[in-house]
């Protein structure tokens, strides 16, 4: 391995994913870093990705276990009687987090005779879940040194992932993009100084739009996935409000999820379904289409009952980078982009008439518009650039390495 191209191993859960530019975004800018790449999905994805092959689990592999547990519990038993003993001592906290971290284990022990035969220089899991279980058994069993990413999901959802304590222990340097998911590890007891809060970011600025001279009607957008922790609900009410005070108004709402056919019946009973618009899952180059569109992005942010939240959703700083007007909820880690009346506009997800009088005093208050714009894209260009913060990641990756 040369200083100049370290060899790195990426663990996703599904890569690519639709869903997951951010990710997308860092390869990107890690091979423009010059970084050789070793990409690996877990569950599901593409072959390849920009030209890299993308190693995809098959499934049918896991049978194969019922001989490679046997070896790899003969060269490695301590390894197993840890397993066994976390299994037999703790719950999951869902099935599905089960699941992911037995996913992430059958990784490890099948791929295990891969990584001794051509060994990365770091394996890196970006997500504290499947990938960061497989890049800690490789760990304990062949000493693969790895780092770990923790999001909003792995960290709240149901008190967070079954084994993250354990596997972040271990983990050279953990990756969050968010200071809330920092301080969520520091209170959980993880060393700060292992802590590296590095956003992430987009491989281009767009041009920045100019504002809609007359905003009647008002264009709304919202890109989520229709789960709980986005608040749609709350949402629906916003644009009846807007409906019941004459406010004129076209939304389009972008995702798709288990919520929808509920949240389409629930527009019809507020009698907003002709002012609201649900586009399904679009691709990221419409999404841009649709924040050219826009006049204001609404972001509606809850916690949900899991406990799960959103972290920084990359709509935000993508809307904040084209022109388009934000007004978020402070549910999450929105309020490290939007802060009120500087580079955005902040209202409670239930506050109703906080939210009408937000997007009333957008639609006619030009000199406030253009302020809360132009400074939005200025914190973009600041803090979002994928290429830096890339840099910054690899810097971390490189001292873990000592290079």
């Amino acid at each position: 391995m040369s200083a100049s191209a370290p060899v790195i191993a990426y663990l996703f859960t599904t890569f690519p994913k639709s869903t997951e530019t951010f990710l997308q975004r860092e390869i990107i800018a890690m091979r423009e870093h010059g970084v050789t790449l070793q990409l690996y999905s877990l569950w599901g994805g593409g072959d390849s990705f920009r030209g890299l092959p993308v190693t995809r689990f098959n499934k049918w592999r896991l049978f194969t276990l019922l001989w490679w547990i046997p070896y790899e519990s003969w060269r490695r038993p301590e390894v197993l009687r840890q397993l066994l003993r976390g299994l037999c001592t703790r719950r999951a906290p869902s099935w599905l987090n089960f699941w992911e971290n037995m996913l992430g284990a059958g990784f490890a022990c099948l791929f295990a005779r891969e990584f001794r035969s051509r060994p990365p220089a770091l394996v890196h899991a970006t997500w504290g879940g499947a990938p960061a279980t497989a890049a800690w058994l490789l760990w304990r069993l062949d000493g693969h040194r790895f780092t770990a990413a923790a999001h909003a999901y792995d960290i709240y959802e149901h008190g967070g992932d079954w084994w993250l304590r354990e596997k972040l222990a271990e983990a050279a340097l953990i990756h969050t993009s968010t200071e809330m998911a920092r301080q969520a590890l520091v209170a959980r007891g993880v060393p700060p100084e292992r802590i590296h809060c590095i956003r992430r970011g987009l491989d281009r600025f767009p041009e920045l739009k100019s504002l809609r001279a007359h905003r009647d009607p008002l264009h709304l957008v919202c890109v989520a996935r229709l789960v709980e922790k986005k608040g749609l609900a709350h949402q629906l009410q916003i644009y009846a409000a807007l409906h019941s005070a004459g406010i004129a108004f076209e939304a389009h709402v972008v995702g798709e999820g288990p919520l929808r056919a509920e949240l389409e019946q629930q527009a019809g009973r507020l009698g907003i379904a002709a002012q609201v618009t649900f586009t399904g899952h679009l691709p990221q180059h419409e999404v841009w289409t649709q924040l050219a569109w826009a006049d204001v992005l609404l972001h509606t942010g809850v916690i949900a009952p899991s406990g799960d939240r959103d972290g920084l959703p990359n709509v935000i700083p993508e809307a904040m980078a084209i022109g388009t007007l934000v007004v978020t909820s402070p549910a999450a880690a929105t309020t490290e982009a939007i802060t009120n009346g500087v580079t955005g506009l902040v209202a409670a997800a239930e506050a109703t008439e906080d939210w009408v009088a937000a997007l009333r005093q957008l639609r006619t208050d030009d000199a406030l518009a253009e302020r809360l714009r132009h400074a939005a894209r200025r914190w973009v260009e600041e803090n979002f650039n994928a290429h830096d913060n890339a840099g910054r990641l690899l810097a971390q990756f490189r001292a873990v390495l000592g290079t």
